[in-house]
């Protein structure tokens, strides 16, 4: 099963390192891992997807909390969330076939960000499952390089997984 994770870490210099290293030495796949700068500029958050069963996820989370670095991990897995990627996908397309590409776009709600003599470069966000259906449409026209970024995720409605405006943190 894969369990998503939202962690939230101190802002610091090689808590990425530390992180990513503790599921390295454990022999455990990170599947996706997004980070980036919380509301409060000391802390970060770190949204880990990771394929398990509840055994690992256990282990997994008994040694994220063992770093010092590590403020808060939720597994958000059961939790009603909204999540999203991004993808950038350069697609090999003459004049002729234009037109079909940007058909697919606007089924998708994708835009195009950068059109070449033969290529378009196409901007997708969404779930998991959008991304893949977006990706394998493109696929008969000649994806020429495909860049994706990792899964971010936030609980629906008043959940709240971090700390409050003044600092202290929250009681879930």
């Amino acid at each position: 099963m894969r369990h998503t994770l939202a962690v939230l870490v101190e802002n610091n210099p090689g808590v990425l390192a530390r992180v990513a290293g503790l599921f390295s030495r454990r022999g455990f796949n990170i599947d996706s891992l997004a980070v980036g700068r919380t509301e409060n500029p000391d802390v970060s958050r770190m949204t880990i997807v990771v394929e398990g069963d509840a055994r690992v996820l256990e282990q997994v989370t008994k040694q994220l909390h063992k770093l010092v670095d590590v403020i808060k991990i939720n597994d958000i897995t059961a939790d009603e969330y909204v999540d999203r990627e991004l993808v950038l996908i350069k697609v090999n397309v003459g004049p002729a076939q234009r037109g079909e590409v940007m058909q697919i776009a606007d089924v998708f709600r994708a835009r195009i960000v950068d059109l070449g003599r033969k290529t378009l470069t196409l901007e997708c966000t969404g779930n998991d499952g959008k991304i893949n259906a977006f990706e394998e449409s493109l696929r008969p026209y000649g994806i020429k390089e495909l860049v994706r970024t990792g899964k971010i995720a936030m609980l629906r409605g008043f959940k709240y997984t971090g700390y409050h405006d003044n600092g202290t943190k929250e009681d879930n």
